[in-house]
């Protein structure tokens, strides 16, 4: 693809900016999914992140990309692995657009910012574009940019995009109020619209396993963004200098073990690092559908189970009896398997939904069931109580805890080997219910906060592997 005068001189890795919000809801999401389509477009290799544990969002940066989506995040994550993460992925890319999460300094708590999209964006030296909603303002845009601009010197704040604006004169309203604030760019507004919405449900947005879009969707957003921003503007503000920064790892291992990785519309929430990580340790990851292959992949050494919405597809899972008993057969031979959330939910009796039952795996003696309001939330950090496939007995790492559903009808004496604390520090329950040589509970781990629970899982597998 050829690209404009205005593109021709851009160096890789030289223009990078973080899309951040006045609140919640402002419409981040849609716009960075705009602006990517309309970069890209314009004959730029473009880069996005995701800062927060989200695995929605990322999805949809993916299907606009064509690549993976990074997860960037100041609990899970320390600010080496964020840097490395952002610079690694950055080499030989033209653009990086990280998409915030929540406001711009809101975080853990209301002292500091640590979490927030500000602390990432001055982790990794960027600048920040400030999407507000403009709905019911005109003058007040600027001054709650002023705010936002003089609440942390230390931030560079350098332009704003005015989000559902309700015509030509509102925007020019904004403009010349924003004329007051030089220092910060006007990139102009975008009209309320619903034809380029992505359905939301009680996770966040449809995922883009579902493909919840219209056929024109992205030529949509693009052409949006392309008529009522200024995107020469956008590119000159965004020059940026990437920090450079190496991740020490552990020496790469090469068992080449086979590890079925359940993917499809109903488990689909995986950091992309944690698929790369374990390739990196040594394993070849075989994916594949619960809800419609029949039969596992052949020669796994290992199962991999991550979260999704099983609840949404039961049905269709409970159906497919022959994958769910070579699943449960697996287990019980002592393959190592590894479940989280969603994956954990397939492998308990039955999960309750309304209008009904449904049979899943069968291994747990406990069921799901789904409740009309949300059961948890929130980052957490684990403790390992016991040596089992992702470590030795006090191994740490991070993750966090996200689901609508609970056990139920629990029995048996089933051991939880995870001693789990919030991000504050306080105790909360216990998690990772161990049998055979299966492990599963509803945490979401990176595996970017100990790169050893990959390398462990991996050499759990091979373990097996040259033990069948």
């Amino acid at each position: 693809m050829s690209k404009t005068n205005s593109q021709r001189n851009i160096k890789p890795g030289q223009h990078c900016f973080v899309i951040a919000g006045s609140h919640s809801g402002v419409g981040k999401t849609t716009i960075s999914l705009g602006l990517m389509a309309a970069f890209q477009k314009r004959g730029l290799n473009v880069h996005s992140f995701k800062v927060g544990p989200d695995f929605i969002d990322p999805g949809h940066h993916a299907r606009v990309l064509g690549g993976h989506s990074r997860n960037l995040d100041g609990w899970m994550l320390s600010k080496k692995y964020n840097r490395a993460t952002f610079s690694q992925s950055m080499n030989g890319q033209d653009l990086g657009i990280v998409e915030g999460v929540m406001g711009l300094f809101d975080g853990y708590d209301g002292r500091s910012e640590t979490g927030s999209t500000a602390q990432m964006a001055k982790w990794l030296g960027l600048p920040v574009i400030l999407v507000v909603d403009a709905s019911s303002m005109a003058r007040s845009v600027a001054a709650l940019v002023h705010g936002f601009a003089t609440f942390d010197r230390d931030l560079r704040l350098s332009a704003v995009i005015a989000n559902r604006v309700g015509s030509l004169n509102h925007v020019r309203f904004i403009a010349e109020a924003m004329s007051a604030i030089p220092e910060v760019a006007f990139l102009g507004g975008l009209p309320r619209t619903e034809t380029v919405a992505i359905s939301e449900r009680y996770l966040g947005l449809v995922t883009s396993d579902e493909e919840p879009y219209a056929a024109n969707l992205f030529d949509e957003l693009s052409s949006l963004v392309e008529e009522h921003l200024d995107l020469t503007a956008l590119l000159d503000v965004s020059v940026t200098s990437v920090k450079q920064e190496k991740l020490t790892l552990p020496k790469p291992r090469h068992f080449g073990v086979r590890l079925g990785v359940a993917r499809d519309e109903a488990f689909c929430f995986y950091y992309q690092d944690n698929l790369d990580l374990l390739a990196y340790f040594g394993a070849e990851l075989c994916f594949f559908s619960p809800v419609r292959d029949p039969h596992l992949p052949p020669d796994l050494a290992g199962l991999y189970l991550g979260g999704g919405y099983p609840e949404l597809y039961a049905g269709q899972l409970a159906q497919n009896e022959s994958l769910r008993s070579e699943v449960l057969a697996a287990a019980k031979n002592g393959m190592p398997v590894y479940a989280e959330c969603g994956g954990f939910m397939y492998l308990t009796r039955s999960i309750h939904v309304e209008g009904g039952a449904h049979g899943m795996v069968d291994l747990y003696p406990f069921d799901t069931r789904m409740l009309p309001q949300r059961k948890a939330l929130g980052y957490r950090e684990v403790v390992l109580r016991e040596d089992c496939l992702l470590g030795p007995e006090g191994l740490r790492a991070r993750g966090h805890e996200f689901h609508y559903s609970e056990l139920v009808d629990r029995s048996g004496d089933i051991p939880a080997i995870f001693q789990i604390s919030s991000r504050k520090g306080m105790d909360t329950v216990v998690d990772g219910f161990m049998m055979h040589n299966v492990l599963a509970g509803y945490i979401h781990l990176h595996f970017g906060s100990n790169p050893e629970v990959a390398a462990n899982l991996v050499e759990s597998c091979k373990k097996y592997r040259d033990r069948s």
